[in-house]
């Protein structure tokens, strides 16, 4: 379809799945004579298994017709927002959002904490940089590509999980940024601190952050003083800060762009964020 973007290079480059997560294809076979029927009792079994460990990792699986087409505009649309909670209250105040986020995830695919976390983020942003315009829906697109929501962990037969503290663990910590595969040399910059890396930086949290970065925008929004790029609730709104940084308005075209591109230069990685906004802004998985 048209884009009603000004910027051509956002609209759709290439078919959508073609991320190795996606589903593969089966081939429709005929069976003839007997032990058609075990056949059969077995190639549902697999299915079954196949489905149920996939659900395992990336939640409810959905199947795709049932998805409404995504525009490819920039910004993506914004998501209905959440109530405006007391983010100054001590405590969690993410907790503040249960009843928002069990109406949302069962169709969004995003776990309750990730979104209470989002929305939190949300609401912060939205009372100390108001012409920032970021939306949590945003938020959630770059918290599916960084790590599927705080689950991602190499292993997906051993997802991540947030735990009753918004803490993830196992702690997602990204491979060493030395300058090979494609990724800039980073030299350590916290003595280890974070990452655990004396001689190079690597991204942490399920924002996956870079120590510097960190250093830079941490905040505290878990309420037990303490800031903690593997807690959710902290990362989340030490992303919006950082994306609401140098006075941007994520509103605009530009503005938007800009601010994902200070989390990834690449303009796949733009655009897979961008879908991923789009399709929570519809209420549904990404």
């Amino acid at each position: 379809m048209p884009s009603n973007s000004p910027f051509d290079e956002y609209a759709h480059p290439a078919p959508r799945g073609a991320k190795p997560r996606g589903r593969s294809k089966g081939k429709k076979k005929s069976s003839r004579g007997c032990g058609c029927l075990g056949l059969t009792s077995l190639a549902v079994l697999i299915i079954i298994g196949t489905v149920g460990a996939l659900a395992m990792f990336t939640g409810p699986v959905i199947p795709s017709l049932t998805k409404k087409p995504i525009p490819d505009n920039v910004p993506p649309a914004a998501a209905e927002p959440p109530p405006m909670i007391d983010v100054n209250a001590p405590g969690r105040t993410s907790e503040q959002l249960r009843q928002w986020a069990q109406q949302i995830s069962p169709k969004t695919g995003i776990s309750e904490d990730a979104l209470r976390a989002y929305g939190n983020a949300y609401v912060i942003a939205a009372e100390q940089f108001p012409n920032c315009h970021l939306e949590w829906n945003t938020l959630a697109g770059l918290g599916k590509v960084e790590t599927n929501h705080g689950t991602y962990s190499g292993n997906w037969l051993k997802p991540a999980h947030i735990g009753a503290d918004g803490v993830v663990s196992p702690t997602i910590i990204g491979p060493p940024l030395d300058g090979t595969s494609g990724f800039a040399e980073v030299l350590d910059t916290d003595n280890g601190e974070l990452d655990g890396d004396t001689e190079y930086d690597r991204a942490v949290g399920p924002m996956q952050f870079i120590p510097e970065t960190w250093h830079r925008f941490a905040m505290d929004a878990s309420g037990d003083g303490v800031a903690d790029p593997n807690n959710i609730d902290d990362a989340t709104a030490t992303t919006a800060r950082m994306l609401c940084s140098g006075e941007r308005d994520l509103a605009t075209p530009e503005g938007w762009a800009s601010a994902i591109r200070s989390y990834n230069q690449s303009e796949q990685y733009l655009r897979d964020v961008r879908d991923a906004a789009a399709n929570y802004a519809l209420n549904q998985p990404a």
